[in-house]
């Protein structure tokens, strides 16, 4: 027996949950240390650098929940962990403002169970999927769980944005720990049942794992398409960080303001996973290589016009410009998944979760390394420029390594390469 269409969705609000908390300490709590505590922005960089990479442990909680089965236990556990650890890293901005050392240490093992929760639910869920989804829904099934979490970010950015304002450490406790009880409820009825009406048989794997992605990592389009990966993710994440504090200290936003948007770039992320869905899979427009190229070209200009609007400042329309970039960046995400799903079924048989993980591990880097980046740039530009100069000398660099993935889609992707046809069927 395999997932129904409903059992998918249900399985898509866990990674919407997950996708909930996250948002919240990468974009809320990172503005609140940058602006309200005046830290170093390396400081968040490095907390979320170590959530990231902690989630390299994703393929040894794959592994216990194959070795093991029963693979809803690890969903909710995951969860269970990611909220805790949500609702210490919230608690840890009141702590920092009392004693720095006390709240780092409160930080970082706060984001480090985040990392972990994460890895447990996220890459648990994921195998569940792949492990009882019909072949010809996987595709489809892969686009509704991606842009349900780019929905719930969305939402959960500006819901928080909107009850945030008047701003107190109190209330933002309060809040965020009501987002991270609700996730554990939602993921518990999300999951329920559905395990147990599945018989699903698994294949043992005789080769060892790391001889098995050496052959892989052999394979000349897995290799360029894992540097492709790396490379396009670093410019996607480098403003991660450092979008709300240049909008709080260059622009005046508030907390609550930042917060939103953060909300609308999500919202664009979605119209823009939408749009080359559909004008791929529905109306035949173009092909993922191309969208692939124009998404990086748009992001590019999108962050050189958002670099522009720095020396204006306060009344500038810096949400138009960001509303584009994330329009691009959703471009973005599902004409790379696309090629993703493609070249992970070429090259040696058998081995698509092999090439898929090792995308999954050069994406989980990059996020890491391109936050940390972008950070740690501002934060020694600050020094020397003043912020409308730092901030925006940091995304024309983002905006720079955009083009030059554009140029690099262009020499490694198939130029007729179009999405899975079952992508359409979740439009």
């Amino acid at each position: 027996m395999t997932l129904s269409w409903l059992s998918i969705v249900r399985l898509g609000l866990v990674q919407m949950c997950l996708g909930c908390v996250a948002v919240i300490t990468t974009s809320t709590l990172n503005r609140l240390m940058v602006v309200e505590l005046a830290l170093p922005a390396i400081i968040p960089g490095f907390l979320v650098a170590l959530h990231y990479g902690i989630q390299l442990s994703r393929p040894h909680w794959g592994f216990a929940s194959d070795r093991g089965g029963k693979r809803t236990r690890w969903i909710i556990g995951g969860m269970v962990v990611l909220a805790v650890g949500g609702i210490g890293a919230a608690i840890s901005i009141p702590v920092l403002m009392a004693s720095f050392p006390l709240g780092m240490m409160l930080s970082i093992f706060s984001y480090a169970l985040i990392g972990l929760g994460i890895g447990a639910s996220g890459t648990t869920l994921l195998a569940l999927l792949a492990s009882a989804t019909a072949p010809e829904r996987r595709a489809a099934a892969a686009t509704i769980t991606w842009l349900t979490m780019v929905g719930g970010i969305a939402i959960t950015a500006g819901g928080v944005g909107a009850l945030l304002d008047p701003y107190s450490a109190t209330r933002m406790v309060v809040i965020v720990a009501a987002v991270c009880v609700a996730t554990i409820g939602v993921t518990c009825l999300a999951v329920a049942g559905i395990e147990s009406r599945l018989k699903i048989v698994r294949q043992p794997e005789e080769t060892p794992f790391m001889e098995g992605l050496r052959e892989v990592w052999a394979e000349r389009k897995t290799r360029n398409f894992t540097i492709f990966v790396f490379l396009s993710m670093t410019a996607y994440f480098m403003q991660e960080l450092i979008l709300e504090p240049y909008a709080g200290l260059v622009f005046n936003f508030s907390p609550g303001q930042s917060t939103l948007l953060s909300s609308v770039q999500n919202g664009g992320v979605f119209i823009g996973m939408v749009t080359v869905g559909l004008a791929v899979s529905g109306f035949r427009i173009g092909n993922l290589r191309g969208w692939v190229i124009v998404a990086c070209i748009g992001s590019a200009i999108s962050l050189m016009a958002i670099a522009a609007l720095g020396p204006i400042g306060p009344g500038a329309p810096l949400t138009y410009a960001v509303i584009g970039l994330g329009v691009c960046n959703g471009m973005f995400a599902v004409a790379a998944v696309g090629s993703m799903m493609i070249l992970a079924g070429e090259g040696r048989v058998a081995r698509e979760g092999t090439r898929m993980g090792l995308w999954g591990a050069g994406q989980a880097l990059a996020a890491g390394f391109g936050g940390l980046v972008g950070a740690a740039a501002v934060d020694i530009l600050r020094r020397m420029l003043t912020d409308a100069q730092a901030f925006g000398t940091v995304f024309l660099a983002e905006g720079l390594l955009f083009a030059a993935t554009a140029i690099m889609a262009a020499h490694i992707l198939d130029r007729h390469a179009t999405l899975p046809r079952t992508m359409a069927m979740s439009k």
